[in-house]
């Protein structure tokens, strides 16, 4: 909205046509984002608190959690808000893409809400159903991979990229490409969701991939740069960093609030929103091995999960003294900000090993 307000301005006062580069905006967007999430915030929590809407506790995890109980959740709503309202404000909205994102995560983030809500509310332990849970998540994931599919205009939309390889791509059809998009949107959404155990374990890495995707958006929607850079050229992508720096300054904000000892967490809604958001992203911009390395976070919680669960069923034995991984780390003896600051600092590498495929190839 206040692109079309400045654009209108443009034609009377020259100064406001600034407001056109995407990477003022994408700046904006990270800014405004992280205002209003440092003005609701703390009203918010008040609510949740007042509402009594706490965070139940497993007592079979590591007992240092035990404190945690009661602590206010559903805090994702704080981050979703922000998103919306930032991205309403300085994106593009006669750009496909950008509905495309937002109407994903927020469509995985209802999702989340409805479980989170019947889990702290309702005061049912099992929130929504696994089987509802993927049900709702495959029909948007599907809906949004056919949308994706329909409306690419060269083939090179469509094709699987591998990073570090100038020229290895492979030409996905109909069905493996919407295959393909349904697994990096629904799996990322819940690979974000099972690492969401610890104080600012899950918004931090969260916050530098999307950064991350915001240049990969920038790049791919240049034709200059794409071009210079060997990525294919998807015209509207750019302003997928506009988003994607409402993401960051959202999550930013929210780690303010998230970081250890949490005055609230982020619960379902946040993190199914966040994955789906991130696996859109990288989808439209061709890089889903890219997310695949620098989510590598995700990727090993979610393979923890996996591994300890097959290994009992199989062999009666677990690999882990407990999943997700980071609770496994916790039962060894590191202490939780140990646990958290550490895999920050392995996502940041691999982010910046994401980041070096945009010239290596």
């Amino acid at each position: 909205m206040l692109l079309q307000f400045a654009q209108w301005l443009s034609q009377y006062f020259s100064v406001f046509s600034v407001f056109n580069y995407i990477t003022l905006r994408a700046v904006l967007a990270a800014m405004t984002a992280l205002s209003i999430s440092f003005l609701v915030g703390p009203m918010m929590i008040r609510k949740l608190t007042a509402y009594k809407i706490g965070q139940a506790v497993r007592d079979d995890g590591p007992q240092t959690h035990l404190i945690k109980a009661g602590t206010p959740t559903m805090g994702g709503a704080l981050i979703l808000t922000s998103i919306a309202i930032t991205t309403l404000l300085w994106a593009d909205l006669n750009n496909q893409y950008v509905w495309v994102v937002l109407l994903s995560t927020l469509g995985f983030g209802a999702i989340g809400w409805v479980d989170d809500y019947r889990k702290v509310v309702h005061r049912n332990p099992k929130g929504l159903s696994a089987k509802a849970k993927i049900f709702w998540q495959s029909i948007i994931a599907l809906i949004v991979a056919a949308y994706l599919w329909q409306t690419a205009i060269l083939p090179a939309h469509t094709e699987l990229i591998v990073p570090f390889f100038k020229y290895l791509v492979f030409p996905l059809t109909a069905f493996t490409f919407i295959m393909l998009t349904y697994l990096v949107i629904v799996g990322t959404s819940n690979a974000v969701n099972l690492t969401d155990g610890l104080d600012g374990l899950a918004i931090m890495p969260t916050v530098m991939i999307s950064s991350a995707l915001a240049i990969f958006a920038y790049v791919a929607g240049h034709a200059v740069f794409s071009k210079y850079l060997g990525m294919p050229h998807i015209p509207g992508a750019s302003e997928l960093a506009v988003f994607c720096g409402a993401i960051a300054g959202a999550g930013l904000a929210f780690l303010w609030f998230n970081a250890y000892p949490a005055e609230v967490f982020m619960g379902d809604v946040g993190a199914l929103a966040l994955g789906a958001a991130l696996g859109t992203v990288a989808v439209i911009v061709r890089q889903e091995f890219v997310l695949l390395i620098m989510g590598g976070v995700f990727v090993l919680e979610t393979l923890s999960v996996v591994i300890q669960v097959v290994s009992f069923k199989l062999t009666g034995k677990r690999i882990f003294r407990m999943a997700p991984l980071h609770h496994h780390f916790e039962l060894k003896g590191w202490k939780e900000n140990q646990v958290v600051v550490r895999f920050w600092i392995i996502s940041m590498m691999l982010v910046l090993i994401g980041l070096t495929t945009l010239k290596l190839r």
